[in-house]
């Protein structure tokens, strides 16, 4: 299809006229279609997608101007490009007429070749350019379905074994009869869990880039929530202390799920790259009026070269290098769901203060022809 001749119709009662124009358009990259009226030419539109139109004025039975009229009323032509020929005096009045009644151009016998020949490039590689455009946006859709069928795969073949392996690691945990079998089924079970993260991870990232993880915003205490994810991590053996605060009202509309995700994502990025015995701070600020600030913060640093890279998805994380606890996402999948929600995520990080991530987000999102605006 972005490889065949581009359609241009040309639309004369006067057969050396469009003999003219045929050999003045001839090249290989066009297919010039013939009309010697307008009803010929309706007819040739109905039947052709065409790029430009070169329309003489004066027919008879149905002239150009009211040819472009009919061109214009109809869904299927009102997007074709017109230039109007006329072999008339050059007069205002008509020039006028011709472009209220949608001509891009009105060009008086005798032209230039030259002119005409220039002006119709301009509208082949515009036709050339949007056939390229469409092609790449089947190429996308294509690659979302691919997605979609990678998503269904992570979620049902892969976490099938992964949870039953993990079972069994934990039953090995348990009735292990001695100490190498017990180092052992944990090094599975940790093996497991970090899988599961990358499969979470990689999850996450093909619904947010794919457009297909849509926000369902509800009513929740971001206050609350925290203290759940914090409860999670305090669960583990990690050896550090997390700190909550918070003040002011910490309420607003958002989407649990995700922003769960966001706040589990920040601290479990501090927890793996803060500084050896550091605590964590996690503090919410709802003092604001139109938002909703949070922060995360450790007393580990954030090399400077890391800064341009530190958002991107499959980038390097705190201490510059590859975490083998995921695929480097983490962070990428905060700024993304903070951007969903018409908000925020930065980043500050110097030797005396440590490394705070903040997000802000704005209290309420509404949707506008499928997408979000801040409310």
């Amino acid at each position: 299809m972005t490889n065949s001749p581009v359609n241009i119709l040309i639309v004369d009662d006067i057969v050396h006229n469009i003999t003219a124009l045929e050999a003045l358009l001839a090249r290989p990259d066009l297919a010039v279609l013939v009309a010697d009226s307008g009803t010929a030419a309706l007819d040739l539109l109905l039947k052709h997608e065409v790029a430009l139109a070169i329309l003489d004025v004066n027919m008879p039975g149905m002239n150009g101007f009211e040819l472009a009229a009919l061109m214009r009323g109809s869904p299927r032509t009102s997007h074709v490009p017109i230039i109007f020929l006329t072999a008339t005096a050059q007069d205002a009045s008509r020039t006028f007429r011709g472009y209220e009644a949608g001509a891009v151009d009105f060009l008086y016998k005798p032209f230039d070749p030259r002119i005409l020949q220039s002006k119709v490039d301009v509208f082949v590689q515009l036709e050339q350019q949007k056939r390229q455009l469409a092609a790449q946006l089947v190429t996308t859709r294509q690659m979302l379905e691919a997605n979609e069928m990678l998503m269904a795969v992570l979620s049902h073949d892969l976490r099938t074994p992964l949870g039953a392996v993990l079972a069994s690691a934990e039953y090995l945990m348990r009735t292990a009869a001695d100490e190498q079998s017990v180092t052992v089924a944990a090094r599975v079970k940790n093996s497991s869990l970090r899988m599961a993260r990358m499969v979470d991870q990689l999850l996450n990232l093909a619904r947010l880039q794919g457009g297909r993880l849509p926000l369902q915003p509800r009513s929740i205490e971001l206050a609350t929530l925290c203290r759940s994810v914090i409860d999670e991590f305090a669960s583990r053996e990690n050896g550090k202390q997390i700190v909550f605060a918070s003040r002011g009202n910490t309420t607003g509309a958002w989407d649990t799920d995700l922003v769960w995700q966001a706040v589990s994502n920040l601290v479990s990025n501090a927890l793996h790259h803060g500084a050896p015995g550091g605590d964590i701070g996690v503090e919410v600020d709802g003092e604001a009026v139109d938002s909703v600030r949070l922060k995360v913060a450790n007393r580990g640093t954030i090399p400077p070269e890391v800064f341009p890279h530190l958002f991107k998805a499959f980038g390097p994380n705190n201490s510059g290098a590859r975490s083998r606890e995921g695929l480097g996402l983490g962070l990428h999948i905060v700024q993304e769901i903070a951007r969903m929600h018409g908000g925020s995520v930065g980043v500050h990080s110097e030797e005396a203060t440590g490394t705070v991530f903040t997000i802000e987000l704005p209290r309420m999102v509404t949707f506008q022809r499928g997408s979000f605006t801040r409310k």
